[in-house]
């Protein structure tokens, strides 16, 4: 007969090879400990009291490399680690690859370098601490915009190339930008641009006279300096304090595992935050001690940082304010080529939330003080005590020293032999308002400079430029511009170079910004 597969034989054979497999397995892993070994970590996160901060050797970062707030840290169970990364593009990265939990940076190197991070808390804005500098001790004609605009052409004749210095990927280069996309005598293009690696590098070169350095960007102390050696300061982060925005960037792996990590952090730092501006004499200790300055060098650093309290950077947080300054950040880095896209949705790249726990208790220091100091109270708030405007007359605005001519991408237009605006001249003033109100209206006042053609008579040219100047200063008014204006008529004594003087397009109104602190 034949043979026939016995099937409990086969279930005995497959239960006998199982069981075989199965110990063989159970001997290699009592081997090695009876575990099975674990993975390395390779996340900062791996340990659940650890948190690490890159950042860099800028003033305003100080507090997070001072004992104190380490201790404060380590009170609630926080092991910190802060450490330098000067290479913004390698910072961001090692926020993406888990090597470090938070970034601290500014808000165009955040929007450029577009981490997998989001804002979770706000630092400083430069209030001075950063400036433009015309090397007038070389070149004493420079003053304004425009004349640097007149040696660029002078220079080019000759066939050589003037320099620009600054350092790269800084608050110094966005200041650069901020020039070339608000301004329209300025092209960073028409320099040698000298990128160096600090301020002191950028300062060195401005002074030495075998270099054809006619700008440079600098911060503190050497703004100080430069001021004292009779050096032209043409523009500086007092004159558009929101230009240059310090942030605190959480990495989305820490804010979706261990989001109260974070709400620690930054109720750790803001208390910091609200001692220091209760005692300013402990933050310049602590700034001249980091960095290695003296009691005066720290003090003029401090006076062009404004540090935001809780409270403060929680309204900006939730109240549209950071969502505008990304906004405006990004056209300028856009407009530089600095950036491809514009993020779709701004509100996204911040997380208002965990900065509540914080908000909370300065909002209890204001309470507590506020009956016996309504100054510190305000200071607290982050409403800052400004000193009243000094009103000027419109020949003193007319005087002032000049800034430059902002960059108006379409023509005011006005009807036909009338002071009347056109819609269309309406909305590029609607645009014109909006950047007049990113600089402050305390150190900056506009002159709104009316031009015609030589068309016509003389009388009635003067007569219309001096009206279209008026209607523009009037609608500006009205749309909210709180700047000191003078409204200037010049009729056809300023036609445009190279241009017929009967020519339309000489028909013009310059807004010019001019310093008045």
């Amino acid at each position: 007969m034949n043979k026939r597969e016995n099937p409990v034989f086969m279930v005995v054979v497959a239960a006998t090879f199982s069981l075989c497999i199965t110990g063989l397995w159970l001997v290699n892993q009592l081997g090695n400990g009876g575990v099975k070994k674990a993975t390395k970590p390779t996340s900062s996160l791996s340990s659940t009291g650890e948190l690490t901060l890159l950042g860099d050797t800028y003033s305003g970062y100080s507090t997070f490399r001072s004992p104190g707030f380490d201790l404060a840290l380590k009170a609630v169970g926080l092991n910190f680690h802060y450490r330098d990364e000067f290479d913004q593009a390698k910072r961001a990265k090692l926020l993406n690859t888990g090597d470090t939990d938070l970034i601290v940076t500014t808000l165009d190197q955040f929007l450029k370098q577009k981490p997998q991070g989001r804002i979770v808390g706000l630092i400083d804005r430069t209030v001075g601490a950063d400036a433009v500098i015309l090397n007038t001790k070389k070149y004493p004609q420079l003053k304004s915009l425009g004349d640097l605009a007149q040696l660029v052409k002078q220079t080019r004749s000759s066939g050589k190339q003037l320099k620009i210095a600054f350092a790269g990927d800084t608050a110094s280069e966005f200041l650069a930008l901020v020039l070339g996309s608000k301004f329209e005598a300025f092209k960073l293009s028409d320099f040698q641009a000298s990128i160096v690696a600090d301020a002191s590098d950028a300062w060195k070169q401005l002074q030495d006279p075998n270099q054809n350095v006619a700008i440079a960007i600098v911060w503190e102390p050497y703004v100080t300096k430069a001021r004292q050696q009779g050096y032209t300061v043409l523009l500086s982060s007092k004159d558009a304090p929101e230009a240059i925005l310090d942030v605190i960037v959480a990495s989305n792996r820490i804010l979706d595992s261990q989001p109260e990590k974070i709400s620690n952090l930054l109720e750790a730092y803001y208390r910091r935050i609200d001692a220091n501006i209760r005692d300013a004499s402990q933050l310049q200790a602590q700034i001249a001690e980091d960095g290695k300055l003296s009691a005066n060098e720290a003090g003029a650093i401090l006076q062009g940082i404004e540090f935001f309290t809780a409270t403060q950077a929680k309204d900006w947080l939730t109240n549209g304010t950071l969502e505008k300054r990304i906004s405006s950040t990004t056209a300028v880095l856009k407009q530089s080529g600095k950036l491809n896209s514009v993020p779709a949705n701004p509100q996204n790249l911040s997380n208002a939330g965990l900065i509540a726990k914080a908000a909370s208790n300065t909002q209890s220091l204001i309470n507590a003080v506020r009956a016996n100091n309504q100054d510190l109270a305000q200071k607290l708030d982050g409403k800052s005590i400004l000193a009243s405007n000094v009103t000027l007359d419109p020949n003193q605005i007319k005087t002032a020293i000049e800034i430059g001519n902002l960059e108006v991408k379409e023509q005011i237009k006005f009807k036909t032999d009338s002071e009347q605006l056109t819609q269309e001249g309406k909305e590029t003033l609607n645009n014109v308002a909006k950047q007049i109100a990113e600089f402050n209206e305390q150190t900056v006042a506009v002159q709104i400079i009316g031009h015609t053609s030589k068309f016509g008579k003389a009388d009635f040219n003067l007569d219309l430029s001096q009206q279209r100047a008026q209607t523009v200063t009037e609608n500006l008014r009205s749309l909210g511009i709180k700047h000191q204006i003078a409204s200037i008529g010049k009729g056809s004594s300023q036609p445009l170079p190279e241009i017929d003087p009967q020519d339309k397009r000489n028909q013009r109104t310059e807004i010019r910004l001019v310093r008045v602190q």
